[in-house]
């Protein structure tokens, strides 16, 4: 048999037969804010394409929301409108979720055209999830699982305001969430010097590196036109809390005339640019934000949440302020130190760079005890912060060229700091240079060539770690990561570095304490 084509046969109505008649699209609770009133539009004589497609001015359904010109619909049709509410009450019971629904009434008779889950901005999902749990649609658990984790994210940075003008200057990689807006700078000392009288600046680098972290500290936002997610820039501005955009491949920056170009668009050094870390996006002059506003139902999910996890959450952290405000967000220890960072700080990459440029251990060992009281200073915050938690901490994991300067003239004052002279110190930068560093003289590979490194660095932590159980009676127990092993033999041979450091600082204090060394 030949069936056919099968169609539907559906009757109609009209929002569009008089003044008796209306069309509308209505939310159960507030899309914009979460909050738990009827919300919504509504047209009389019309059909529904004329709400949603902005060809009519829709009026508001509830008085409360009148304006002195408008005629709500709740003046003009209250049956209609009455049904409307015992509707609303109806769906949300039934769906236990916010609704966005279309209604026609026509001649005053109510007719419901379509209800679906409606869409709402991560402030409102929050707060609906919260209240409707508390009302007893849901329970708890179902309200965690309605909050999306990325949602949240974007209420603790500020962000555009989504209604304000933009012009689009070009595009990145979203590599740290926020908005920022803020002059062009094109060093990291300008931005430290302007940021100190008070202006607001955006750190613009072709890539950044260690001797950035000043300036990337002083800027709102950074953007770089190299690098992806994973690249220092990135993972810096991450860790600061720092809007960033990164791998803008279409911008081109030029120092010389202190100038950023992209399709045609020239923004000069001082000119305000605006970044959104969270789509990567950069735009010329001033963008309107909104900035983030905690209520109590972030801190009530987020218990919700602790009720019912098996996870636990440690925090990546190397700062004393990053592990503090870690703590204050649940953070139960540190993931992961990643030791290097601390190198970063102007105070101490001097002292990093002669070490890395001498030719002789003891020349090594030398700048070596000089960082040593950093380290140890560093790890005694940090664990009285983490108090009874556990820390991973990380040994020294870049290849030691990424700590180098890139100018001659930098290479010159390290030569000058040395007692040494710019040839030499070129020759030993260029031998030091990898094509491929990811897999070449970094991590454990370090630790086993310059031994003094590692050792250095497991003093500080043990040091810090007997002198917080003596202050605090509470020791801390520090896991030692080795990175980048890929054999035994690499892992045996560094821990037992490890380990002689531990026995000697015991020794030497009287404290022995707890602590692992993996990879």
């Amino acid at each position: 048999a030949n069936w056919g084509t099968a169609v539907n046969v559906q009757a109609m109505v009209f929002g569009n037969m008089g003044q008796d008649c209306a069309t509308g699209v209505c939310f159960t609770r507030d899309p914009s804010t979460g909050e738990n009133i009827f919300y919504g539009e509504y047209l009389i004589n019309a059909q529904g394409e004329d709400v949603v497609a902005g060809i009519r001015t829709p009026q508001p359904m509830a008085q409360l929301k009148a304006k002195p010109h408008e005629r709500s619909m709740e003046v003009a049709m209250p049956k209609a409108y009455q049904e409307l509410v015992a509707v609303r009450a109806k769906l949300e019971g039934h769906y236990a979720d916010m609704q966005d629904i279309e209604f026609t009434v026509q001649q005053n008779k109510l007719y419901m055209l379509q209800t679906r889950n409606g869409k709402r901005t991560a402030a409102a999902s929050l707060k609906i999830a919260v209240d409707m749990a508390r009302e007893g649609l849901i329970d708890q658990t179902e309200a965690i699982k309605r909050v999306n984790p990325a949602a949240l994210d974007q209420l603790l940075h500020p962000t555009l305001d989504p209604k304000a003008k933009r012009k689009l200057l070009g595009k990145g990689l979203p590599a740290s969430p926020g908005a920022a807006c803020g002059a062009v700078v094109f060093s990291a000392d300008e931005a430290e010097a302007r940021a100190a009288k008070g202006e607001a600046v955006i750190l613009v680098r072709i890539e950044t590196s260690p001797e950035d972290i000043h300036g990337m500290h002083a800027a709102r936002g950074i953007l770089t036109t190299r690098g992806g997610m994973t690249s220092h820039a990135a993972v810096v501005a991450r860790g600061m809390g720092r809007p960033c955009v990164a791998g803008a491949g279409g911008v081109t920056v030029d120092y010389a005339a202190q100038a950023l170009m992209s399709g045609g668009q020239v923004v000069q050094g001082g000119d305000i640019i605006t970044l959104d870390g969270a789509t990567g996006e950069i735009f010329i002059g001033s963008v309107a934000m909104v900035e983030p506003q905690l209520s109590g139902d972030f801190a009530t999910l987020m218990e919700w949440a602790d009720g019912v996890r098996r996870l636990k959450v440690r925090a990546n952290a190397e700062t004393p302020l990053d592990a503090d405000t870690a703590r204050k967000f649940g953070a139960e220890g540190i993931g992961l130190c990643r030791t290097e960072h601390m190198f970063f700080d102007p105070a101490r990459i001097g002292v990093v760079r002669q070490m890395i440029m001498t030719e002789t251990e003891n020349g090594r060992r030398e700048a070596l005890s000089r960082l040593l009281p950093f380290q140890r200073d560093d790890f005694t915050e940090l664990f009285r912060i983490m108090a009874g938690l556990p820390v991973t901490i990380r040994l020294l994991d870049p290849p030691l060229h990424e700590f180098l300067p890139h100018t001659d003239a930098e290479l010159g004052e390290l030569a000058t700091a040395m007692g040494s002279d710019l040839q030499t110190m070129q020759r030993r930068a260029a031998d030091l240079a990898e094509a491929n560093p990811m897999l070449g003289h970094r991590g454990c590979r370090l630790g086993i060539s310059y031994p003094e490194i590692y050792e250095m660095q497991a003093r500080a932590i043990f040091e810090a770690a007997v002198a917080t159980a003596k202050e605090t009676g509470a020791a801390p127990v520090p896991e030692i990561m080795i990175p980048l092993v890929a054999t035994k033999k690499e892992l045996e041979i560094t821990r037992a570095q490890v380990d002689k450091v531990a026995k000697e600082v015991f020794a030497e204090s009287g404290v022995t304490i707890e602590y692992y060394v993996g990879t």
